[in-house]
C-alpha cells in the first residue's frame, strides 16, 4: 500500500466534519439514514428519512425534463435521487449509483428517442436495477419505465413491465406516476405493520 494515498475519512473525523457544519448552522443530510439539524445554542435534533426514495435514471441530453420530473416528485412528498444533485465531488460515482439503486423504494428508468440509441452509463443503471427487481417480492413495484416521448421501450423490459408516458399530457403522466408509487408505498408500509405486529 502506498503510504501517500489518501485514506478514507475515519468515523472521528468524519463526527468532527458533521459537528463543525452544524455549529455553523448547515444542517447535515446523510443519504438514506437523515438529516441532522442544529437546534438552538448546541442543541442538535434528527429528522430520519421516512419519505420513499426515488431513483431517476436518464441519459444528460433529458435533463431539462428530469429537472421538472425531480419536482413534481419532490412537491408530493417522494424523495428523489439524480446524480446532478446527489454526488460529490471526488466521490466514487459508479459505486455510489449502485448504492442509490440498490436503496430506492422505486427506480423510475425515463426513455427518450436519444437514451435509446445512447450507450453508457444509462444502460448499465438499468441492468443493475433489473437485477435489484430480481431479489424483490414479485407483488411489489421497483422499476417503473417512463417514456418520456414517443420511443421504443427495449423489449426485455416492455415484455415484462407496464410503462407510463408523460406524453402527450405531461399532468395525466405524473398523476399515473404518483398513484402507482404511492399505492405501493402503501401496501409496504402495511405489511411492515402488519409483520411487526
Amino acid at each position: 500500500m502506498n503510504p501517500r494515498s489518501p485514506q478514507p475519512p475515519g468515523l472521528r473525523q468524519i463526527a468532527r466534519i458533521v459537528r463543525d457544519a452544524l455549529q455553523q448552522g448547515t444542517p447535515v443530510e446523510i443519504d438514506g439514514l437523515g438529516t441532522f439539524l442544529p437546534s438552538g445554542p448546541g442543541g442538535v435534533r434528527f429528522r430520519a428519512q421516512t419519505k420513499p426514495r426515488v431513483f431517476l435514471a436518464y441519459v444528460e441530453e433529458d435533463l431539462a425534463i428530469i429537472n421538472r420530473l425531480y419536482d413534481a416528485l419532490a412537491k408530493k412528498g417522494f424523495r428523489p435521487w439524480l446524480d446532478k444533485k446527489k454526488l460529490m465531488p471526488g466521490q466514487n460515482w459508479p459505486r455510489a449509483i449502485e448504492r442509490a439503486i440498490e436503496t430506492s423504494d422505486f427506480f423510475l428508468a425515463c426513455f427518450s428517442g436519444r437514451s435509446s440509441v445512447k450507450r453508457g452509463t444509462f444502460h448499465s443503471e438499468l441492468r443493475y436495477a433489473l437485477a435489484c427487481a430480481e431479489r424483490i417480492p414479485l407483488d411489489e413495484v421497483f422499476f417503473v419505465p417512463v417514456r418520456l416521448e414517443p420511443c421504443d421501450v427495449p423489449m426485455r423490459i416492455a415484455r415484462r413491465i407496464q410503462y407510463i408516458d408523460l406524453f402527450p399530457d405531461w399532468a395525466a403522466g405524473i398523476e399515473k406516476i404518483l398513484h402507482a408509487l404511492s399505492c405501493q408505498a402503501q401496501r409496504r408500509k402495511r405489511k411492515r405493520l402488519l409483520l411487526a405486529g
